[in-house]
């Protein structure tokens, strides 16, 4: 149960801390973030709700309970990296959207110790 519950708390802190760490150029709108959305053809207001709803997932993958919203929370940051990385491969090719692939393995990750900890806490109760 200790191992179980220090590696979700590890993987999941990780995939916050990147999401969030990726929010901040969106809702600050820096250059640089306007300059990927405009050249994968989304427009600059788009950047801001992203940004918000990252910060927002990040903070409800964190915090303990309310597993409806957790789910909701998994699903949305998934779907944010499932359309960077088509949106980036579809533009630019395979390549560059492959690093994509780490970030996602550990949401997945972090998901799935989030079920395997709620099982461990359930059959111990």
């Amino acid at each position: 149960m200790k191992k179980i519950n220090i590696l979700y708390w590890i993987l999941t802190g990780l995939f916050a801390a990147f999401m969030i760490f990726t929010a901040i150029p969106d809702i600050t709108v820096n250059p640089e973030a306007v300059k990927f959305m405009t050249d994968l053809g989304y427009p600059v207001y788009l950047l801001m709700f992203l940004g918000v709803a990252k910060i927002l997932g990040s903070i409800a993958i964190l915090i303990p309970g309310f597993p409806r919203i957790k789910e909701w929370a998994y699903a949305g940051l998934m779907f944010d990296l499932i359309g960077a990385m088509y949106s980036v491969a579809a533009l630019n090719g395979v390549g560059p959207a492959a690093p994509f692939v780490i970030f996602l393995a550990l949401g997945f990750a972090s998901y799935f110790m989030y079920h395997k900890k709620l099982k461990e806490t359930a059959s111990a109760a």
